[in-house]
């Protein structure tokens, strides 16, 4: 807090204050009227304003508003005497940080004012923190340029600026958690709390004193009344993971939050209000838990207002490139370079764990490559595999389902390669309907016309 605007209609009031101030550092200018204090303020901006109450004209309280009204983060210190305490005391509620009552010892205004000015740095470290969140979790940082995921980004934009309820849904590694919170940091609660809960890392009794708080003896091990995730995000957003993992009775009290806004402590009784955004996310089919008696109907209704569906890697290739360049710079190996063999092979994977296991594979490239080039050998197994046949030795690093997915590509690209191309042959010979073989070959990344030249 470098700069001091001092109004008092005293002279010598005026000239202590700036004498006494700037043998602190501090750059002081003063004003002996509101009106000369607004001219002077809107020049250029003080982060803190020392001001008489009571002056000729307009009065200190009227100035500050003014003032605030070009620059809101500016703090105020009122002067006042003894007859107008009352009013100080008023001018603190209506926004002033703080009052000094006449006569007052230069420390005490010392002391003032480096309390303001601490209380002014934490202020701005707050407005840089929330604006490197909004700029690390805003749209811009999800690393896309696909047709999929544009339509995405279109829903996410134009639910964010609302406390609509969302459900993500979506394979696990996806960017649930990315989109949800890329969704309250551009929208009104920005400032408040983002509180991420996963649903099915906790067991059912734990996961309700974790959201709901309990008070002191409700259970054995409460020694202590705690406050739930639901009131410590009050006015901003609570992100629920694997939503459809929570319990019959947790989903009744879910839905009483939704609905009334409110809710009990474990083992309290009294009810605590809450004004929250919730979204969720899942990865399964809440649907089947409708039918199947697992999922409450009238909680699926309440958190699927507004439903978003993430496209699994292996239907969004196209950003597969962007994404090894975002993870090169986030492990700080920008100055690697993947060649085209070694992204051919990334792209033609599959990607069972999706955008959280092409991270995993990149960081595990750069630990191993050496010099500045990634090589086709620093890549798993079961990627380098999509290109050759898998000897035995080679399998067993495996699992099922990759091992599995590998066979299948492979077994396609032979037969395709049988018939010089010929998409309706093959799908008769292997007996696969065309519309399921072309889901397959779209799927695996298989272009009929590179195997042939490449035959």
């Amino acid at each position: 807090m470098g700069k001091i605007l001092v109004v008092d209609d005293e002279e010598n009031m005026r000239k202590s204050l700036k004498a006494l101030l700037g043998t602190e550092g501090y750059e002081v200018r003063t004003a002996s009227s509101g009106e000369e204090a607004i001219r002077v303020a809107g020049d250029e901006v003080f982060p803190l304003l020392i001001t008489d109450l009571r002056l000729d004209g307009m009065d200190g309280m009227d100035a500050y508003r003014a003032i605030k009204e070009r620059s809101p983060r500016t703090l105020a210190i009122i002067i006042t005497g003894h007859a107008s305490l009352k009013s100080a005391i008023e001018a603190i509620r209506l926004g002033a940080y703080d009052y000094l009552v006449k006569p007052f010892k230069p420390e005490e205004i010392l002391l003032t004012v480096r309390r303001a000015s601490e209380h002014q740095q934490l202020v701005e470290e707050n407005v840089h923190l929330q604006g490197e969140l909004g700029e690390k979790f805003g749209f811009n940082n999800i690393v896309a340029k696909s047709t999929p995921m544009e339509e995405v980004f279109q829903l996410m934009r134009k639910v964010a600026p609302s406390s609509v309820t969302v459900l993500l849904r979506g394979e696990s590694g996806t960017g649930k958690e990315l989109v949800a919170r890329a969704i309250h940091y551009n929208s009104p609660r920005k400032e408040k709390r983002f509180i991420g809960v996963s649903c099915g890392a906790l067991p059912e009794t734990l996961l309700e004193s974790e959201l709901f708080g309990h008070e002191k003896g409700a259970f054995t091990g409460a020694l202590k009344q705690k406050r739930g995730l639901f009131e410590v995000a009050d006015g901003g957003t609570i992100f629920l993971d694997e939503i459809a993992d929570l319990s019959l009775s947790t989903q009744m009290k879910l839905l009483r939050v939704l609905q009334e806004q409110e809710f009990q402590r474990v083992g309290g009784t009294d009810l605590i209000r809450v004004n929250l955004r919730l979204i969720s996310a899942t990865n399964k089919d809440l649907e089947d838990g409708v039918r199947e008696g697992k999922f409450r109907e009238e909680l699926y209704y309440r958190i699927n207002v507004v439903s978003i569906s993430l496209p699994p890697l292996r239907e969004r290739k196209d950003d597969i490139p962007l994404l090894v360049q975002h993870f090169l710079k986030k492990h700080q190996a920008a100055t690697k370079t993947v060649p085209p063999k070694t992204m051919e092979l990334l792209m033609m994977y599959h990607w069972p764990g999706n955008v959280r296991q092409l991270e995993n594979v990149v960081e595990r490239a750069i630990a191993l490559s050496q010099g500045r080039v990634i090589s086709e050998n620093d890549l798993p197994p079961q990627i380098r595999l999509n290109s050759q046949p898998a000897s035995p030795d080679q399998l067993g690093n495996l699992t099922f389902q990759e091992a599995r997915e590998n066979f299948e590509k492979q077994f396609l690209q032979r037969a395709i390669l049988r018939n010089r191309g010929n998409i309706s042959a093959t799908s008769r010979e292997i007996k696969l309907s065309r519309r399921h073989f072309y889901e397959k070959m779209k799927s695996y990344h298989i272009n009929p016309r590179k195997l042939k030249s490449q035959k």
